[in-house]
């Protein structure tokens, strides 16, 4: 089996002109020359604790261990950095420093990305990670790498207009509060990928979307309600599924549940600002009542008996299958209670009204993101 949803975001941060001001003679040499930017350790900190990116810290050090910048006015200068941003709960996964000269165009050093190509595998998310930096060379970086630049604090000779990188920039900011505030109203988007000897399945999720649905999954009622689920809740979703219907169609209910239990799991990550509760509405003479909890538990209690054996082209008996599959994938508690007389009113009421709970749910308030629980984490 084939599984992948979306995996690590990564912030690759420069570190003179970004994590620390660069001196006029360019060379971070000395102890009495490290001055952090204004807003950087709150800015940073709260980026670390509340969104879902690795920190690498890539940074060229032109000439570093040769007479012109020796080790010993390197390491401590570095090693005051680290414990400084150590002491805010600030970690990088990896450092990596080039010391080679510009003249020599390593291609470790950037905008090279012989450094980098752990990072360019299934495990990593670089449509959805971005390069900090202050330099031309940063944003190339980011180009090569396949992920955005955020410039920050760009030296005049760098602010030039450069048509090869017109759509790698992303940002432009005069300092940490804009970076900050950028990344937390990013969209929460994911893709994933699954495949089995019984289904094989594409799926797209922008939880910050505007209600958008491309969804085919060989079973044209299925495709209604998971388009009633995105046009409802203001999600963005995409899902295209080949399964074994030949079989019958219970493959197919459940895998796509556990994509999109999965996407949904994996979009709203720390669950920073979200409403995390949520709904109940009618639908003629039909009444549904869904509450869901994003608390990180799967559980459901379904209160719903169908009289028909299928609606349209979907058993009746897959519509619990698939929100405890649900549940279970996207870590979610659900309870779901329905009556009424219209069985495809029944079932389409329940889907709305997932729908709408799962919007207020996910709801988030930017001018407040906090994560909605006494325990510090979901």
């Amino acid at each position: 089996m084939i599984n992948k949803v979306t995996k690590q975001k990564v912030l690759f941060l420069d570190r003179d002109g970004v994590l620390v001001y660069e001196p006029e003679d360019f060379q971070v040499d000395h102890i009495n020359k490290v001055t952090f930017p204004k807003g950087l350790l709150s800015s940073l900190s709260r980026i670390n604790k509340l969104l879902d990116y690795k920190f690498v810290m890539i940074t060229n050090q032109d000439g570093l261990g040769t007479a012109s910048f020796p080790e010993e006015d390197f390491w401590p200068v570095q090693e005051l950095i680290l414990r400084t941003l150590e002491s805010e709960g600030i970690h990088f996964e990896e450092i990596h420093i080039d010391r080679s000269f510009s003249k020599e165009n390593s291609p470790y050093r950037k905008p090279g990305i012989a450094r980098l190509t752990k990072y360019m595998n299934e495990d990593y998310d670089l449509d959805n990670s971005f390069v900090i930096g202050d330099r031309i060379s940063d944003m190339k970086l980011a180009k090569n790498l396949g992920c955005k630049g955020i410039r920050i604090h760009a030296l005049e000779q760098n602010k030039i207009d450069n048509e090869d990188l017109e759509d790698t920039i992303i940002l432009d900011a005069e300092g940490w509060k804009a970076v900050e505030d950028f990344l937390m109203g990013l969209h929460r988007k994911v893709k994933s990928f699954r495949k089995t000897h019984e289904t094989c399945i594409d799926g797209m999720l922008n939880l910050d979307g505007s209600g958008k649905a491309y969804n085919d999954t060989g079973l044209k009622f299925f495709d209604h309600m998971l388009d009633q689920l995105a046009k409802h809740s203001g999600i963005d979703l995409t899902i295209k599924c080949i399964g074994d219907l030949q079989v019958d169609e219970h493959h197919t209910i459940e895998d796509v549940s556990i994509v999109l239990g999965g996407m949904i799991k994996d979009a709203i990550a720390k669950k920073v600002g979200i409403g995390r509760y949520g709904f109940a509405l009618p639908m003629d003479d039909c009444r549904s009542q869904v509450l869901l909890d994003f608390g990180g538990r799967s559980w459901i209690e379904w209160d719903v008996e169908f009289k028909r054996e299928k609606i349209g082209d979907m058993p009746t008996e897959m519509f619990f299958h698939f929100f405890k599959s649900l549940a279970d994938n996207a870590a979610l508690n659900i309870n779901i209670i329905a009556k009424g007389e219209n069985e495809h009113h029944k079932i389409e009421s329940i889907f709305k009204a997932f729908a709408r709970a799962m919007k207020m749910a996910i709801s988030r308030d930017k001018n407040d993101f906090y994560i909605p629980t006494t325990k510090g984490m979901l």
